[in-house]
């Protein structure tokens, strides 16, 4: 049986693997999605993009809510534990909730790639300058875009699991009835983030049209779902969710790209989004950074043309490093002692500035960062 060749084979139809494809597919190369799951597909994520990823997506707004949900957001409420401290708004959209579900499904469809769905990543092996995977399919060019535990990440070394300090969430997100729409406080416009108490991470409360979405994020996974339940169950009794939530709440993990250290580049190979370990430190946000990893790992391709040697595509490598800062920097609150840490975090958290200026326009919606053009 002959090969399915193309041009570039990309591992994964999240929003990185369809931002790069389609960028690639506008350049007339043939490439071909590969995802072990159907779209639609649900994916655990709080759900939000910011104006500057609608932007560097060239997102038609009025035509994707026609729909879908696109819910606009202009204030938030910030605080540390269950209780909040500051209420923040805004004379314009800062963000939007989206449901991933619909979001990546859409990205994918309009991506103009050829899809094959339903069809894991079992094996790699390399036939002079190409690669064949799974047996049947031929490319020169394979990128890595399946996520935290991408098959393709782990193929170039990749220690996932518990060798790398990585964040674990759980989240719900449900559509509510008429009761627990009554007992929900929170709004559309105005979701809420709180902080844990010791500064590992932070519950969320995302109300998208008649969605919920509630989470909570920290670094490990020790005692995780009884921080959740707590923290679900505190919001509940303050009548800010409804206490009858459905169902199980689902995990994920992901790697923030201060504690990244995963190879992104081998010959014929790129590795993108989640798969690189690229969620901004601050906020855990991974939908931005994946969408922007994709158009610059694009734009190498694009750049080296057809010669796909790891000295080739090593500008990707200085490109995420120039866009993204150096691996391992922190915050500056994290380099002074624990109990000064936590008190000056909790002093801090109760004020407007702090919440505006730094949680939210710095960490949150890094609205000093212009957007990449596409």
């Amino acid at each position: 049986m002959s090969a399915d060749t193309c041009d570039v084979l990309i591992v994964g139809g999240g929003p990185a693997g369809s931002t790069c494809a389609r960028t690639l597919r506008r350049a007339g190369l043939e490439v071909l999605i590969m995802d072990k799951s159907v779209f639609p597909r649900d994916k655990v994520c709080a759900g939000w993009i910011t104006p500057q990823v609608v932007q560097e997506l060239d997102l038609d707004v009025e035509d994707y809510r026609q729909s879908r949900v696109l819910q606009p957001i202009n204030s938030f409420i910030t605080g540390m534990g269950e209780q909040a401290n500051a209420a923040v708004s805004y004379d314009k959209i800062v963000s939007y909730g989206i449901r991933r579900c619909e979001f990546d499904h859409y990205l994918l469809e309009r991506s103009g790639a050829r899809l094959r769905l339903g069809e894991a990543w079992k094996s790699m092996e390399r036939q002079g300058d190409r690669w064949l995977v799974n047996g049947e399919i031929s490319a020169p060019l394979v990128i890595g875009a399946g996520g935290h535990f991408c098959p393709v990440a782990r193929f170039l070394g990749a220690h996932l699991g518990k060798e790398e300090r990585a964040i674990s969430a759980q989240e719900i997100e449900f559509e509510l009835n008429e009761s627990q729409a009554a007992q929900c406080s929170v709004t559309g416009e105005r979701p809420e983030l709180y902080f844990c108490d010791d500064l590992k991470g932070y519950g969320w409360c995302f109300r998208k049209g008649n969605y919920l979405n509630v989470g909570l994020g920290r670094e490990g996974n020790h005692r995780l779902a009884e921080h959740v339940q707590t923290f679900a169950r505190s919001l509940a009794a303050q009548g800010r969710i409804p206490a009858d939530l459905p169902g199980k709440f689902k995990g994920h993990a992901y790697l923030l790209y201060a504690h990244g250290n995963r190879p992104v580049i081998a010959d014929g190979v790129m590795i993108i989004g989640d798969a690189a370990g690229l969620a901004y430190t601050q906020s855990g946000e991974g939908i931005r950074p994946a969408i922007e990893s994709g158009l610059l790992a694009a734009a190498n391709v694009l750049a080296v043309n057809r010669d796909y040697r790891r000295e080739r595509l090593s500008h990707y490598e200085a490109a995420l490093q120039s866009r993204f800062g150096e691996r391992g920097e922190a915050p500056a609150l994290a380099m002074l002692p624990s109990k000064l840490r936590l008190g000056l975090a909790r002093a801090l958290m109760q004020t407007q500035w702090f919440a505006r200026n730094v949680v939210l326009d710095r960490w949150f919606l890094h609205a000093q960062l212009p957007a990449l053009s596409s």
